[in-house]
């Protein structure tokens, strides 16, 4: 008797859920036989989005197209929760996984919810306790930890965080980050680069550090 393939569906929508999603939806493609997943984009950061996927080599089974220019944070929710809902009605996942704190991942939290989906949740129990800081993260982040089923802490303090909040012991795993497989993965490939200037400015033999800050945070001081 063949046995029911366990649904998964990975929700996504900026483009560090993408880098730090990849690793997870490589990982379930390998076992076809008894996965099936679903990759669900939410188009939360779509040219960047875009990037990533390119990069690693993955495509999103739904893409709900939800950027738009100058929108509001409740508008953001309002729309992703209406377009969301419906998917996960058609898919009918066993479980939904989403990793972080955007507000793609506190909506997935909400929508497997509201179809009796487990939900898991990929960087858990990261936390500054203060609610504005950074914002809006820290409360979506706080939420999605109180409708998840499973919690994948990317360190023993995140664990710990949540256990301190009452989290049920059995449901919280110590995983490491995946954005450290996303960097090993692509620090292992040997890169070529297209445009004469990146070339000339990459030291060979050599080690270059490209930092990019796009956070509200970062604008201005201190940084």
């Amino acid at each position: 008797m063949n046995e029911k393939k366990l649904t998964i569906a990975c929700v996504l929508g900026t483009r560090p859920d993408a880098v730090k999603m990849a690793p997870v939806v490589k990982e379930f493609a390998k076992f076809p036989e008894s996965v099936r997943q679903v990759v669900i984009s939410t188009g939360q950061h779509r040219e960047m989005l875009e990037q990533v996927f390119s990069v690693f080599e993955m495509r999103p089974d739904h893409d709900l197209g939800l950027m738009m220019p100058r929108q509001t944070l409740s508008d953001l929710t309002a729309r992703a929760i209406t377009a969301l809902t419906p998917v996960l009605e058609a898919e009918k996942p066993d479980l939904v996984i989403a990793q972080g704190d955007t507000t793609t991942t506190f909506v997935a939290s909400l929508c497997a919810g509201y179809v009796r989906a487990r939900f898991g949740h990929v960087e858990a129990g990261l936390r500054t306790d203060d609610k504005w800081d950074p914002f809006p993260e820290e409360m979506n982040r706080r939420m999605t930890t109180r409708l998840a089923d499973l919690h994948f802490a990317p360190t023993d303090l995140a664990a710990q965080n949540l256990l301190n909040e009452g989290v049920p012991p059995a449901t919280v795993r110590v995983t490491g980050n995946t954005v450290v497989d996303a960097l090993l993965s692509v620090a292992a490939r040997d890169y070529q680069f297209t445009d004469p200037a990146l070339a000339e400015a990459v030291p060979k033999p050599g080690r270059l550090i490209l930092v990019t800050a796009h956070r509200r945070e970062n604008w201005g001081e201190p940084m």
